[in-house]
């Protein structure tokens, strides 16, 4: 029978001194690894999902002026439905962002770039904010014959009057008269705050043939707010303002 005054060990042999400190040293450091590694893997996951992502569905742009006001406001962040026109055709009345490959835009300075920032725009966890894309709606497809303006000042489409609830009201649009035929692969697009837009009627005027955009240029259709949070929403196409255009002759 073992007495009460016994010591932990009735044989006499504790514990090394010192080896539980060194137990804990280490098992605290397993755990820290462990974590550390833990999190390395979720943002692996995260980065190869966001660019999987801004590869094959969405992808983020950043609104850099306020031609498209009061549909989007200028440093307004969206989000663009890859699918659209690469799997679904584009439809009027969307809004679009495209390539600059025609030269619309100022040539931009040359600034000192960011390889963080540009590695996580590149992988999609950042907004592309590069000045080679535009964004903006479709007004005229492949064949539709779009002329400003009749009686009322009103764009038609194949004869048909639009009315556009999507056009900035706190101004009336300038008249910019053009005439012409969308030619195959290519559509006619003009901004929602019509007065503060060059578009495909401003480039159609100075080289025929150059207001138009190649379909193969879009990169999508945009189709969602997602930043500032106040103004998180979906994009409306308008299909009521076309629903009544005929089929181009």
């Amino acid at each position: 029978m073992r007495s009460r005054d016994a010591g932990p060990d009735a044989t006499g042999a504790g514990p090394e001194p010192g080896a539980s400190a060194s137990e804990d040293h280490s098992a605290r450091r397993s755990g820290l690894m462990a974590w550390l590694r833990e999190i390395a893997i979720i943002l692996g996951v995260a980065i190869v999902l966001s660019f999987l992502i801004k590869t094959f569905l969405f992808k983020a742009f950043y609104i850099p002026s306020e031609s498209m006001v009061p549909t989007l406001e200028e440093n307004d962040r969206i989000f663009v439905n890859l699918f659209v026109p690469r799997n679904f055709a584009l439809e009027r009345g969307e809004v679009v962002v495209f390539k600059d490959t025609k030269g619309w835009l100022p040539a931009v300075p040359a600034t000192t770039s960011n390889p963080v920032t540009d590695t996580l725009e590149f992988v999609g966890l950042l907004p592309d904010t590069s000045q080679q894309h535009l964004i903006k709606r479709v007004i005229g497809l492949p064949g539709d014959h779009v002329v400003c303006c009749d009686a009322s000042q009103r764009l038609t489409v194949n004869g048909q009057a639009l009315t556009e609830p999507y056009v900035n009201p706190a101004e009336t649009p300038r008249v910019v008269p053009f005439d012409v035929t969308v030619p195959a692969g290519s559509i006619w697009v003009m901004g929602d705050n019509r007065n503060h837009s060059a578009d495909s009627r401003y480039h159609e005027g100075i080289q025929p043939g150059s207001g138009f955009v190649s379909i193969g240029d879009v990169e999508g259709q945009a189709a969602v707010i997602a930043w500032p949070l106040n103004r998180i929403r979906s994009l409306d196409s308008y299909p009521d303002a076309f629903k009544d255009v005929p089929a181009p002759k």
